[in-house]
């Protein structure tokens, strides 16, 4: 952001510049010398601000998808928002989570490689409450899982990933699948703890309880759809989408459209007063003879050639050839 110089700051300049106080060629110098930037190789930044930004409307649709889908299970009040979205080493994210807390460690398909959604215990427990009956508030003190409440919460935080696979539609279409839950930080290594992961925090409120839920993603899953994650490119696959399902909508329902389908033995002219003279028994002869194929008309437009036939005591027409666009096909 450019800085804007109040009236008295530029009185105050051009007085020390007329003074002496300050050296116009020194102040040349300085804008001109190169300036340096510390960098830090073990923070290393791997994510851009157009990715950073492109991961965070994904999850922000995550979040909303996330919260009716809590909310339908639990049946009470959940609302879930992104905080934010950053970049850091694995290692410090380890070292930012409880000692105890639940971790749903999934892989993606086609993305290789492992991720984790990292719950907080007071959510964990306050969800393990509400689905037990209760009115949904954490414990005091939070104590190891039973196998009750390991099955149960691997069940409901499995079918949360479904809101994920929806969320991540509009950039590419995984499939994420459960692979473990842990309790302990120390036993989860899906990366080398100097990798470089995006977390995307977002914060949870279950009833009068509140916690965080982390998803780190780490940069080596990421890194072969990076060019998915640009702005342009996110734009372009959401209209690719919307195109897609308009044309998915039109052509479900041109398929519902009914039309007349006619097969056609011939034609005959004859006149009123032999119409009204016909009796049972009468022949009348058709423009066609019998080793000519029917015309079977879709509406009004001429499709195929056939011939008549009986499949189980009913009549019918076997299509023997495909009339495209004025030329007769044959039906090898």
């Amino acid at each position: 952001m450019v800085d804007v110089l109040s009236q008295n700051e530029i009185d105050a300049l051009l007085a020390a510049l007329s003074s002496g106080e300050m050296d116009a060629d020194e102040l040349k110098k300085e804008e001109t010398q190169r300036k340096i930037r510390s960098y830090d190789f073990k923070r290393a930044v791997r994510f851009s601000k157009d990715h950073i930004r492109s991961l965070t409307r994904i999850h922000e649709n995550f979040a909303r998808y996330l919260t009716t889908y809590f909310s339908a299970q639990l049946r009470t009040f959940v609302q879930i928002s992104v905080v934010q979205v950053e970049q850091l080493p694995y290692d410090e994210f380890i070292r930012s989570i409880p000692k105890m807390t639940i971790l749903n460690i999934f892989e993606a398909e086609p993305l290789e490689g492992r991720m984790v959604l990292e719950v907080h215990p007071n959510i964990a427990f306050a969800m393990l409450d509400r689905l037990l009956g209760g009115v949904g508030t954490a414990p005091s003190k939070i104590a190891a899982l039973t196998e009750i409440e390991t099955t149960i919460m691997e069940r409901i935080f499995s079918r949360c990933f479904e809101s994920l696979q929806e969320a991540w539609k509009t950039v590419l279409d995984i499939e994420p699948r459960m692979e473990a839950l842990e309790t302990n930080p120390q036993f989860m290594q899906i990366v080398s703890p100097n990798e470089t992961i995006a977390l995307i925090s977002l914060s949870t409120k279950i009833g009068d309880t509140t916690g965080m839920i982390n998803l780190c993603i780490p940069h080596v899953v990421l890194e072969p759809i990076m060019s998915r994650l640009s702005v342009h490119q996110w734009f372009v696959s959401e209209k690719k989408l919307r195109d897609e399902q308009e044309i998915e909508a039109i052509k479900a329902s041109v398929s519902r459209a009914q039309l007349p389908v006619v097969a056609e033995l011939g034609e005959s002219t004859i006149s009123i007063s032999e119409f009204l003279g016909l009796n049972i028994g009468d022949v009348i002869s058709l423009n066609r003879t019998v080793n000519t194929g029917l015309s079977i008309r879709v509406g009004d437009k001429l499709k195929f050639i056939g011939s008549p036939g009986m499949v189980k005591d009913r009549v019918a027409v076997q299509i023997d050839e495909i009339v495209s666009e004025g030329v007769v096909e044959r039906d090898e």
